[in-house]
């Protein structure tokens, strides 16, 4: 076990709190005007799927577990769960739809991931921060209206739903950030 500061903790990574292994869903450094920054973490106990949320000041120290981060290339997904390959020896492994959870819409055939695996077990899943994605629905671009901070709802090609600059039409490809679905820029392909 290695001890860290919890403002150095970013989703995705895992801790041992009182002997159990949880894995961060959301890392939060809060500055109040007043008093003592605080981290606040909201995560899930890798063993039965319950979540908690904890606030630790940021000077706090929490045990980080040992946990080997490896790349792996998505294959697919079926009744067993999602399937990812380790690029080095050629194995498979099996990971459970709710350790991937929302971030399942973003994942694509030979896309590469890190995955945390503790034990032998997939525990948690690190996408790429950015992902590209073609429009498949959005309103038809208005003429005169201004492209300042005016955004028009579009829904893409894996289903999520963004909000996306009024210039950007159905067909377009765009780069969305994976955490929120949020628009970034046009594609460059």
């Amino acid at each position: 076990m290695v001890k860290v500061i919890a403002s150095t903790l970013r989703k995705g990574n895992v801790v041992d709190i009182d002997g159990r292994l949880y894995v961060v869903l959301t890392a939060d450094n809060i500055h109040p005007g007043k008093g003592t920054p605080v981290t606040q973490l909201d995560m899930r106990r890798i063993s039965d799927g319950t979540k908690i949320s904890e606030r630790y000041r940021t000077t706090e120290q929490v045990e980080r577990a040992h946990v080997e981060d490896r790349p792996y290339t998505f294959l697919y997904s079926d009744g067993e769960g999602f399937h990812f390959m380790n690029p080095d020896n050629y194995d498979q492994v099996a990971v459970q739809p709710d350790v991937v959870g929302d971030q399942a819409a973003y994942l694509q055939e030979g896309m590469q991931v890190m995955l945390s695996v503790h034990e032998g077990n997939a525990i948690a899943i690190e996408l790429p921060q950015r992902v590209v994605l073609e429009v498949v629905e959005t309103e038809p671009a208005m003429k005169g209206q201004t492209a300042s901070s005016s955004y028009k709802p579009a829904v893409l090609s894996n289903g999520v739903k963004s909000a996306v600059p009024p210039h950007i039409s159905t067909g377009t490809r765009i780069v969305v950030m994976t955490a929120d679905g949020s628009y970034v820029e046009r594609a460059k392909d």
